[in-house]
């Protein structure tokens, strides 16, 4: 893909500071939440609606992506960026303001649509502001920015819920924001030839907005808020169908569609964004349940898996600082395959897991896995950028980021199904050796399995069987 000219090194370094301290922001808030959740429920009540202040964020983050991109593609890049930062830090004080769950859900949803828009835009501007010979290098740092969020997000959560108040999570935003808004405003310039002429596809982004909602409420609801084949899985199912029919029809009418469907006859754009999914779909399943491994099976302290699953993060934030070394000695696509050979290797370590797994083990397989995903993650966007022209910079880029989050998504939906189900069997099959009483508080609580106040009492040959049906179970997932 080639570029314009580019801006000066001194304004260069204060717009990625700028756009990093924006993406900072963004990744922290879908970080920082787990720890203050409890203190906020204590506080405001609510909690049948606890999921949701997590759900709402992600579905907004997610519809904004492509959407973002697409508009980044036909107006001025800086004026977006300024009212995608403002419009965020609007709705973190309003999140901060937060009187009851509802209002706080409602605030939350609507700040996804600002973390959402920042987090396209960044890598955007990452890449408008390089040229294609340092573009891994700037886009490694956006890398590295998500790592220490993810190591400090919840430790800053904590911090700030016991010392100070839940609800300066969200006001801590509005001065780190505007210094990044600030420094946006005065520095940065556009480089992209824009059209003067704008066709926006209005319906394209109705349809679009309307897939992406029905299909992830669908695949976070589906088995726990209702059954797989009920009325409401069904329904949702059906508007998904329509609504993608009609995303795609829209796009094909459409003179300025917001995801041509040209680009997928591209094969580097389609084989970029299928990594991307697939990567995030395995990875990102071994996130979410290695913690449960850690703690359900090898009993192991909330704390010492915090430790652990930070070898993970920091693998993802140092591989691609180190990938861009040498980077410009071999090509993009080997180190895609390489980064997935690191992704394999870790985990296919994993999946020798069981309780008298060690630390060490842990810690050897994430910090491979995180490696590769790191690898992965920025080769794909430069392959997905470089299939189309310099005009379609913040679709490229977006598209990305979009088949990432539906990976992960779609991914963890999948793995907790799996291991719900699979457990299930292991226990049922396991019934008769495990005392009735035991059976049945787990019938009742299959989670109890995982609570040291549950297993902690039992004799050392249930402890046993129960220890190797988790394993087993969650194991599968590292598949």
């Amino acid at each position: 893909m080639k570029t314009n000219k580019k801006t000066g090194s001194t304004n260069r370094n204060y717009i990625i500071g700028a756009v990093l301290i924006a993406l900072f922001l963004s990744a922290m808030d879908a970080m920082i939440m787990s720890v203050a959740m409890p203190t906020i429920v204590m506080e405001l009540g609510g909690l049948n609606l606890y999921a949701w202040v997590y759900s709402g964020f992600s579905l907004a983050s997610a519809v904004t992506l492509p959407i973002t991109g697409k508009l980044a593609d036909l107006y001025d890049t800086k004026k977006l960026f300024i009212a995608s930062i403002g419009f965020f830090i609007i709705t973190s004080v309003a999140a901060g303001l937060s009187n009851s769950m509802l209002f706080l859900v409602t605030a939350r949803t609507l700040q996804g649509f600002g973390a959402g828009s920042n987090m396209a835009l960044v890598y955007i501007v990452l890449s408008d502001v390089s040229t294609p010979t340092n573009r891994a290098k700037t886009l490694a740092l956006g890398s590295f920015i998500w790592g220490i969020s993810s190591v400090m997000g919840p430790s800053e959560g904590g911090f700030i819920t016991t010392y100070m108040s839940w609800r300066w999570i969200f006001f801590i935003n509005v001065p780190i924001g505007l210094m990044s808004l600030l420094c946006i405003a005065l520095f940065f310039k556009e480089t992209r030839q824009k059209k003067q002429v704008i066709n926006l596809d209005i319906i394209g982004a109705v349809t679009l907005t309307g897939w992406v909602f029905c299909l992830l409420i669908l695949i976070l609801s589906g088995g726990e808020q209702f059954s797989w084949i009920s009325a409401p899985s069904i329904i949702l199912l059906f508007l998904t169908v329509i609504f993608l029919i009609c995303f795609v029809t829209a796009e094909y009418h459409s003179p300025e569609p917001i995801l041509s469907l040209s680009f997928f006859r591209q094969r580097e754009f389609l084989l970029g964004n299928a990594a991307a999914f697939l990567s995030s779909f395995g990875v990102f399943s071994l996130f979410a349940y290695a913690p449960l491994f850690i703690q359900g099976v090898m009993r192991k302290s909330p704390m010492e898996a915090g430790y652990i699953m930070l070898t993970l993060s920091l693998g993802w934030a140092v591989g691609p600082i180190l990938l861009t070394r040498f980077l410009h000695k071999t090509n993009t696509k080997i180190a895609i395959i390489m980064g997935a050979l690191l992704l394999t290797a870790g985990s296919a370590y994993a999946l020798t897991f069981g309780p008298s797994t060690t630390i060490k083990e842990c810690v050897s397989a994430f910090v491979v896995t995180g490696f590769g995903m790191g690898v992965v993650t920025i080769c794909t966007m430069l392959v997905v950028q470089n299939s189309l022209l310099p005009e379609h910079l913040g679709v490229a880029t977006s598209s990305q980021q979009f088949s990432r989050t539906l990976g992960t998504t779609i991914g963890v939906a999948a793995a907790g199904a799996i291991v719900t189900g699979r457990l299930v069997s292991k226990l049922e099959s396991a019934g008769n050796v495990i005392p009735t009483s035991v059976f049945s508080e787990i019938s009742k609580n299959i989670e109890n399995i995982f609570r040291a106040e549950f297993f902690n009492p039992l004799s050392n040959d249930v402890k046993i069987i129960l220890q190797n049906s988790a394993a087993e179970s969650i194991s599968t997932v590292f598949w």
